[in-house]
């Protein structure tokens, strides 16, 4: 299960924003999770349950899970298409000649900090 060594690297990463800007909880972090990334969501939102717990910045920060569909370009035809549904072969002209465009993405998109205390008076 790699999808705990990613969440491993989402809190370093995570910790080192906080350090940089002053912040010491999160509400939420928005991933943006490639279709074909081999990162399981159900696993990776197992895995940051089990490090909220552990890391005081993070006991409140829900992860929210944004997917992206793979889509392969074909280089014969110039179309795109569903990867998954399709693989490597065109489904519009049959051509080998493909490749992925997205959706082997793994990104920190969206990190949200609850307001500054002075900045709510």
């Amino acid at each position: 299960m790699h999808e705990l060594g990613v969440v491993f690297k989402i809190r370093d990463r995570l910790k080192m924003l906080a350090s940089e800007n002053g912040f010491s909880r999160i509400n939420s972090v928005t991933v943006a999770l490639g279709e074909v990334s081999t990162v399981i969501p159900e696993y990776l939102t197992d895995c940051w349950d089990w490090m909220r717990k552990k890391e005081p910045l993070l006991a409140e920060a829900e992860m929210l899970i944004e997917p992206v569909p793979a889509i392969t370009f074909c280089e014969d035809c110039g179309k795109t298409y569903p990867t998954v549904k399709y693989a490597r072969i065109c489904p519009h002209c049959g051509s080998e000649r493909t490749f992925l465009v997205q959706g082997n993405e793994f990104l920190i998109k969206e990190v949200e900090v609850p307001e500054p205390e002075d900045a709510r008076s």
